[in-house]
């Protein structure tokens, strides 16, 4: 019978949940520095900064030293596996600096995305085969939530069935190991935003693709409550000639979650999406303002909209460092104040805060 499956025990619920919540915790949200080494390349090429594992633990090494006040914002920090190894220049583990800020270290479990036989152009997600195995070590070694994303992408005849039935199934396996070794799972269907479509298009396909995501997460009798949603913001495509205000945004988005997500899951926390750092924010902000019902803390898991300004002020310049920190604390400022519907549009200014950090066919 389809009802003969066993919750999780109560010890375990009780772990996850309380992951959970410290992740969405008032005024704060988690930045996203899972960058693979190919896409951490592309950012540094853009500052002119080599790409080798020695620039890449300076970066992160910045990013995890600033003042331990940007724990006031920042609850979680996603890393890659190389950087979840790395020490500071003084022998300190990453973890324990993460720590130290009262900031919770998670894992970035996806092996990549790949194409997705017989579809249009779409894609699913692998790295499920040694999963378990790899959650009890990352566990053990400190990280207490995960990230795995999948991607669908809308264009005349897409997302197919295919991929929505495909990846929702791969993300509710995927939670289910992980909680399963005692991690919180962030559960992340991204709708792209390339494309000419409109606001309405981009509303029905996350909210058909988030139906599809909840069902499987039901079939594979995830625990709700210690999971995380991470969403797109529902906008137009990028190449959309009919732009739309924040207040939009903010009903498009909030109606699509109100749809399709079970209030009993902990929260849920946006990517940015290629937004520039100051739209991030604003929408965020209208988010948060918007008066309908959200049983769930909306908050952020912002990689480009939480960074742009630190690696333009940084610049792979050691002088620069304590400068880049502050563009850091800013930026985490600005979204701890969004999540609560606080955020004044311009008045945290950061060095890039108006960068469109849009990446094209950002699938693989």
């Amino acid at each position: 019978m389809t009802t003969y499956f066993n919750y999780p025990p109560p010890e375990l619920q009780q772990e996850l949940r309380q992951i959970a919540q410290a992740i969405v915790a008032p005024g704060k949200g988690i930045l996203a520095a899972d960058e693979s080494t190919s896409t951490i390349g592309k950012r540094f090429s853009e500052i002119g900064v080599e790409n080798t594992e020695e620039n890449r633990r300076l970066y992160r090494q910045l990013l995890f030293t600033a003042d331990p006040s940007v724990g006031e914002n920042i609850s979680g920090v996603i890393l890659f596996h190389e950087t979840l190894y790395q020490k500071a220049d003084d022998g300190t583990p990453f973890v324990e600096l993460l720590k130290q800020r009262n900031i919770i270290p998670g894992i970035k479990v996806d092996k990549g995305v790949v194409p997705l036989f017989g579809s249009e152009d779409e894609c699913t997600t692998q790295g499920l085969d040694d999963l378990a195995q790899r959650c009890a070590q990352y566990k053990k070694d400190g990280c207490h939530f995960a990230k795995w994303r999948c991607v669908l992408k809308i264009k005349r005849n897409t997302p197919s069935y295919q991929a929505i039935l495909e990846n929702a199934n791969v993300l509710a396996r995927y939670a289910s190991i992980c909680q399963c070794n005692r991690i919180v799972p962030i559960v992340e269907p991204e709708v792209l935003p390339d494309g000419e479509h409109d606001l309405e298009r981009a509303q029905k396909v996350t909210e058909t693709v988030l139906a599809a995501v909840y069902k499987a997460l039901n079939d594979h009798h995830v625990y709700l409550e210690g999971t995380l949603l991470k969403p797109n913001m529902v906008t137009p495509g990028q190449s959309c000639p009919k732009k739309a205000a924040p207040m939009e945004i903010a009903q498009a988005t909030v109606t699509a979650l109100n749809r399709t997500v079970p209030a009993a899951v902990a929260g849920i926390v946006f990517l940015s999406g290629g937004q520039s750092e100051e739209e991030a924010s604003v929408n965020l902000d209208a988010i948060n303002k918007f008066p309908g019902k959200k049983p769930w803390p909306l908050t952020f898991s912002y990689g480009r909209a939480l960074q742009a300004s630190v690696l333009r002020a940084w610049s792979g310049k050691s002088e620069n460092v304590a400068a880049a920190q502050e563009e850091l604390k800013k930026r985490a400022k600005a979204n701890g104040l969004a999540t609560q519907g606080k955020y004044v549009a311009g008045s945290i200014k950061t060095v890039a805060s108006s960068k469109i950090n849009f990446v094209a066919t950002h699938a693989y």
